[in-house]
């Protein structure tokens, strides 16, 4: 029924323009930031999904550098035990020369034993000198039961333990017996020790190249799983483009006809107008 009162035409054809306006506008949202939740109205469910698969991601990028740190704190731990290893077995030859009945109390306690107290020496300073950020490594309690988190849970974690490194006194390397190489007798004595502390360093080596490896295989694993589910996050939450540009396409003539047909609308009152003058 024709009126002059109230448009229906006009308005209909506003409503299909302001939805098809919204249509528009949302999918040039989602080209532009790329993600197909613009906001939670979008999905609900899905936003709520792939958060949570993000922060997954972020969690796991955060293990991958708790890990490469890990890994570096034991290559220092490993690199100092090595060079701690060289002055064991130099100090080795030494009580080995000194033990020997061509050399004189003389050439040991001045020439041989002088250099194998400075070997001494020198491991000491190996020991308070390796550190990491301040905090030294094979002395004190920073290596004693440390915890490197490696997964999304509280309970994912590796759990290392250096043992501390002492030269002298009755639980150091050396000990008491090892400790010079003056006098033939010593000497013996030294070789026994330098034996035993060249054995407890290779198995504390070893204890370290076994987590290293753990954390090699860690490393590996959080790779695989940050890129999966950045992958499963990128299907819930990534717009589709040639989706969205499809559907923008259509939605974009839809809008223009919209105003088309407003237009035309808006011109039915004059029209009428002019069946009453006629």
């Amino acid at each position: 029924m024709p009126v002059i009162s109230t448009n229906n035409a006009a308005n209909a054809s506003l409503n299909y323009l302001n939805n098809n306006s919204n249509k528009e506008t949302n999918l040039l949202s989602q080209l532009a930031s790329g993600s197909r939740i613009v906001q939670a109205s979008d999905d609900a469910a899905g936003l709520a999904i792939g958060t949570q698969l993000q922060a997954n991601v972020t969690v796991y990028n955060q293990d991958a550098t708790n890990v490469s740190q890990g890994t570096a704190i034991l290559q220092s731990a490993d690199g100092a035990l090595a060079q701690i290893s060289n002055v064991l077995q130099r100090m080795m030859a030494l009580a080995t020369e000194a033990a020997s009945g061509q050399v004189t109390n003389s050439q040991r306690s001045e020439d041989i034993n002088t250099e194998y107290t400075q070997l001494k020496s020198e491991i000491s300073s190996i020991v308070s000198s390796t550190t990491y950020a301040g905090q030294t490594l094979l002395s004190g309690s920073f290596l004693s039961n440390v915890k490197f988190l490696v997964g999304t849970l509280s309970s994912n974690f590796i759990t290392i333990s250096v043992a501390s490194v002492s030269v002298g006194g009755t639980n150091g390397l050396l000990g008491n017996t090892g400790s010079t190489v003056s006098t033939a007798a010593t000497a013996l004595q030294a070789i026994n020790k330098i034996n035993s502390a060249i054995n407890t360093i290779t198995k504390d080596r070893a204890k370290i190249g076994a987590y290293e490896s753990q954390f090699s295989f860690s490393s590996q694993d959080i790779a695989t799983n940050s890129q999966n589910i950045t992958a499963a996050a990128s299907v819930v939450l990534d717009a589709d483009v040639a989706s969205v540009k499809s559907q923008l396409s259509s939605v974009d003539v839809k809008t223009q006809a919209s105003v088309a047909a407003l237009t035309q609308a808006a011109q039915l009152p004059s029209e009428l107008l002019r069946l009453i003058q006629s």
